[in-house]
């Protein structure tokens, strides 16, 4: 297993003795997290690295999966569109479903911890059915920017509950929510599967695999099949690159087990991209696989992101690291990432034609496009690696265990 000292090397010793500094006064504190879903997803990769870090620094931390049937999930997906300022039907059977989901869940699951941290809306009412004995924290991965006032209002019933609220941009805090609030932002794990260094040899092995051509210029997006990564909006910019330039685009997509509309979205795409699919200039890729999205994201000339809405944006970290230009929409917390002509390029999510123009650029530049990647790389060694993020969840503890 990966443990702290394995980082030495890319982030330095200052770092590494800070994390142990703060994890001294925690040792044997019992942590868990709870979310909705193993994988699919940023939040599951961030656990899948944090949680045992978090242990090998001295703490007692576990990670636990709310159980719920396909009702409960189309309920928090509507949930979790509404967050993100979209319409929604909300009835009272919606809120007994969201309800009685975490009332079932907390009978077998017992909680002892010295904190209980909560990721997204999917647990969050789980608060209401424990006798309260240690401190929880909400840690909201979402764009908060612009909530359904009507779902806002009604999950703060539960929000009002907790003892701090974590989320992932200054821009998510809510000035009608009288609970504390930290900013934390996201990150990756730069030795995991999907983010290690690959050989060439590996890189070409699986690019072959999966039957990606590589005779012409390659753009990628990497993200969930979701209305709000707009993966629909990456085929429009690349009919109008091939006005200048002929190229392929892969669209690589998990299906997450908590969003059911990730089928009907891929479906929607493929069928928008019908002809362009036959003819292998659009890739669809709906596999789970983090060494081809490792191998795709390095042998990529350009990697996209044409969200309309975006909590983060983990795809457009992965891609920096791996010192690949991007060029992203300017929404949620992708401006923390790209520095628009720094380390990558910025742009308006409907403004198409932008968007093709910046692509374009760096297909013609590539001096441009080596010098925006390394850059990247090093915006995100210095702000978003695991240890990071590690160190700021010690933080919490610290101030929030008594």
């Amino acid at each position: 297993m990966i443990t702290l000292e394995n980082y030495r090397e890319i982030v330095g010793d200052t770092v590494i003795s800070e994390i142990y500094k703060k994890a001294r006064r925690l040792y044997g504190k019992h942590v868990v997290h709870i979310n909705s879903t193993y994988a699919g997803g940023g939040v599951a990769e961030m656990l899948d690295s944090l949680v045992p870090l978090m242990n090998d620094v001295g703490l007692e931390v576990g990670w636990r999966i709310l159980h719920g049937n396909p009702d409960f999930f189309i309920t928090t997906k509507k949930f979790h569109n509404a967050l993100q300022g979209e319409d929604i039907n909300f009835t009272e059977m919606k809120q007994h479903v969201y309800t009685k989901a975490n009332e079932d869940f907390s009978v077998f699951t017992h909680i002892d911890h010295d904190c209980v941290i909560i990721h997204d809306p999917q647990p969050l009412s789980l608060i209401k059915y424990y006798k309260k004995r240690q401190p929880w924290v909400w840690r909201c991965h979402v764009d908060l920017s612009n909530p359904n006032q009507e779902v806002w209002n009604y999950l703060k019933n539960f929000i009002l509950r907790y003892d701090l609220v974590i989320v992932s941009n200054k821009k998510y805090t809510k000035d009608d929510l009288p609970v504390e609030q930290k900013i934390v932002h996201p990150t990756i794990d730069p030795l995991s599967s999907k983010n290690k260094e690959l050989d060439d040899e590996t890189i070409e092995k699986y690019i072959t695999k999966f039957d990606i051509p590589t005779d012409k210029p390659l753009i990628t997006q990497v993200s969930r099949f979701d209305k709000w990564k707009n993966p629909e909006g990456a085929i429009d910019v690349l009919r109008r690159v091939w006005d200048k330039i002929d190229c392929r685009l892969v669209l690589c997509g998990s299906m997450a087990a908590d969003d059911p509309e990730g089928y009907q979205i891929y479906e929607n795409v493929k069928q928008k991209a019908e002809d362009l699919v036959e003819n292998r200039d659009v890739i669809l890729i709906t596999s789970e696989n983090n060494i081809l999205v490792n191998a795709l994201q390095r042998r990529s000339d350009v990697v996209l992101q044409t969200s309309i809405k975006e909590g983060f944006g983990l795809s457009v970290t992965e891609a920096l690291w791996k010192e690949t230009p991007v060029v992203a929409s300017n929404v949620g917390g992708i401006p923390l990432q790209v520095i628009d002509g720094e380390t990558g390029f910025l742009v308006d999510p409907h403004d198409t034609g932008s968007f093709a123009e910046k692509v374009i650029r760096l297909l013609q530049e590539p001096d441009l496009a080596e010098k925006m990647g390394k850059k990247g790389k090093e915006h995100i060694r210095r702000n978003f690696l695991i240890t990071r993020l590690l160190s700021d969840y010690l933080s919490v503890l610290n101030d929030i265990i008594h």
